[in-house]
């Protein structure tokens, strides 16, 4: 039997939606790891395992572990089970979609980011940046690890967005609009994300008494230096925010993006709302979570919002 045209199409268009439900899939999954090793970081579980990678203190199976060490070994789970999605992703990607396809380059990316990922992830356990260690390097290699994550998670939302595309986002039919302006934005919005780890992280490290003495540090020159750039995060989440204006009014201007942009305002102010919660109640943990989550989901808004206006047909 020749099966017809129509009949190639839809069982195509049923493949591209199948594989974008998994990416998204792949997407939400990516974000749950993400929220587990910041709780790994925030409850100084980051040495559970010693220092020792990929093995947990030096074996397979752990014999009564302490409670440390079953936070970060689940971790460490969690993130080999990321790996293996990343890669039936890329597979499942390559033979859904045709030579010159978006999704493509967003999956190889997503891959490539996911190795750079295990790599910064073990660099610091073996070289011991991890529970109490308050040495600068330890701030570059975590700042280094968020930055990747958040490009990770972007890489992986762009390919379940392409995925999801009505029109395949082939290049040579496709062309790039205010580049120039989303890329300095979404760098903005990145470097927000990464001074907020060192926020965190100097939240961890040295615990305030009191709202009043924990503004008192941020000034005092006997400070440790993380708590002496803590303003630099509310401060770039300020700038970040006139992108994320000029995005928003770009998008209302197209019926098909407004939804989208409303939920990046009502993301926006939580994160807002979430951020002074954070300060006022001294940065506890789950508190520490959930502002970390809502900065995933306004991250993952973004990206697809910038590509729904950055990236278009070119007759359009």
């Amino acid at each position: 039997m020749i099966s017809s045209p129509v009949t190639n199409t839809v069982g195509k268009k049923e493949s591209l939606k199948s594989a974008s439900r998994y990416a998204w899939v792949v997407v939400a999954y990516n974000v749950a790891v993400i929220l587990w090793g910041a709780i790994v970081r925030a409850t100084g579980s980051g040495a559970g395992c010693g220092e020792h990678w990929p093995l947990c203190n030096g074996t397979v199976i752990q014999h009564s572990p302490r409670l440390d060490t079953l936070i970060e070994l689940t971790h460490r789970m969690t993130s080999g089970i990321a790996l293996l999605a990343m890669l039936v992703l890329l597979v499942w990607t390559f033979s859904v979609t045709a030579r010159g396809h978006l999704a493509r380059v967003a999956v190889s990316a997503a891959g490539i980011l996911t190795l750079n990922e295990a790599l910064l992830g073990a660099l610091l356990v073996l070289l011991g940046k991890v529970a109490h260690d308050q040495s600068a390097s330890r701030a570059v290699y975590l700042s280094l690890h968020l930055a990747n994550t958040m490009l990770l998670i972007a890489a992986l939302a762009l390919t379940a967005h392409f995925l999801s595309r009505r029109i395949d986002p082939i290049r040579g039919r496709l062309r790039i609009d205010s580049l120039g302006t989303a890329v300095p934005g979404m760098l903005a919005t990145l470097f927000v994300g990464v001074s907020g780890s060192l926020a965190a992280l100097g939240d961890t490290l040295f615990p305030a008494a009191s709202l009043r003495s924990a503004i008192a540090e941020d000034f005092s020159s006997r400070s440790a230096w993380l708590i002496r750039i803590r303003w630099l995060h509310p401060t770039l989440a300020v700038l970040a925010g006139g992108f994320i204006c000029w995005l928003v009014f770009r998008s209302v201007q197209h019926r098909r993006n407004r939804r989208l942009a409303i939920v990046v305002v009502m993301l926006l102010a939580v994160q807002y709302v979430l951020g002074v919660a954070d300060l006022t109640l001294l940065a506890p943990v789950w508190m520490q979570i959930v502002h970390l989550l809502g900065a995933d989901l306004l991250w993952l808004t973004l990206v697809v919002l910038a590509a729904r206006i950055c990236v278009v047909p070119a007759e359009q």
